[in-house]
């Protein structure tokens, strides 16, 4: 992406390939992130500097955000994949990540894959009225293609999903060959290569990360967010913020509850509803410090 700083492409050993702009430079970190217990991540802005003869990084730029699991910094958008069939779609596992998402200040984005097999309608009406962008895909067949293409310009976007989605086909269709043959994996070859670490690749005028299992995870794995939080993660409830009868209300079981109203009335889905309360009361029971 034009004009950026230099930024971690990949992790890993103890290493981090650094792209500049002009070439990818393997350097090590410096002694002091131990001290302050930071560590650098793929999607870092990074300032570097020479010791003796090599290059290390010196400096972690000022970070939008940062996921601990995956280990990714700067993101722009979460795109959630999920099957109409085959796996059959956890509406909980989009809920949860497209939570962290907007909690984290990123974009979520779904991407309905197997748009083929199975209609898709149901998943588009619940989501788009959620207010989140809704791309329906047939990668094999080309189909909403161009659509991701168009979103991931200018942006880290992170793909995610449950195994079987079709995640990897989709990444596969959008990076080529990339995947294998990266100025990432050359420089490590391929006995030190490994699936299982976050890589960020040049996608569409954006960047891509990769990042293997990363799918069905609990809330409190990847993001505490405090219970009193929660209902602004969630932009369809979000809209019905303070017209409730009494103030901290929590839309779980209170009378005059201007959430429980829209619900019954269709303004927001039953599955939802549903995910905010059953993450509502996990977090009910975690406290900050459990972190």
């Amino acid at each position: 992406m034009a004009g950026r700083e230099p930024y971690i492409v990949k992790g890993i050993g103890g290493f981090y390939y650094v792209d500049t702009g002009t070439e990818i430079l393997e350097c090590r970190a410096k002694g002091i992130f131990r001290k302050k217990k930071l560590t650098p991540v793929a999607g870092d802005r990074v300032r570097l500097e020479q010791e003796a003869g090599t290059w290390v990084v010196a400096e972690i730029l000022p970070r939008k955000n940062v996921f601990v699991r995956p280990p990714v910094a700067n993101v722009d958008q979460l795109l959630i994949v999920a099957s109409t069939v085959q796996p059959v779609p956890s509406t909980l596992v989009i809920d949860t990540l497209s939570a962290i998402a907007v909690d984290k200040g990123a974009r979520p984005v779904l991407v309905v894959t197997k748009g083929d097999l199975s209609a898709a309608a149901r998943l588009e009406s619940c989501y788009a009225h959620a207010g989140f962008p809704v791309v329906t895909v047939h990668a094999a067949a080309g189909q909403g293609l161009e659509q991701v293409r168009a979103m991931l310009a200018g942006r880290l976007s992170v793909f995610c999903g449950n195994s079987g989605v079709g995640k990897s086909t989709l990444l596969g269709a959008l990076l080529g060959e990339q995947l294998e043959t990266g100025d990432i994996s050359r420089k490590l070859g391929r006995g030190r290569h490994t699936t299982r670490e976050v890589q960020l690749y040049s996608c569409c005028g954006g960047l891509v990360a990769d990042t293997p299992g990363f799918a069905s995870l609990d809330m409190e794995r990847a993001c505490y967010i405090p219970k009193e939080d929660l209902q602004l993660a969630f932009p369809d409830i979000a809209r019905y913020f303070g017209r409730c009868k009494f103030t901290g209300c929590s839309h779980t079981a209170e009378k005059g509850c201007a959430v429980r109203q829209a619900l019954a009335e269709g303004e927001i889905s039953q599955s939802r509803y549903d995910s905010y309360v059953t993450l509502y009361n996990q977090m009910k029971e975690l406290k900050e410090w459990q972190m």
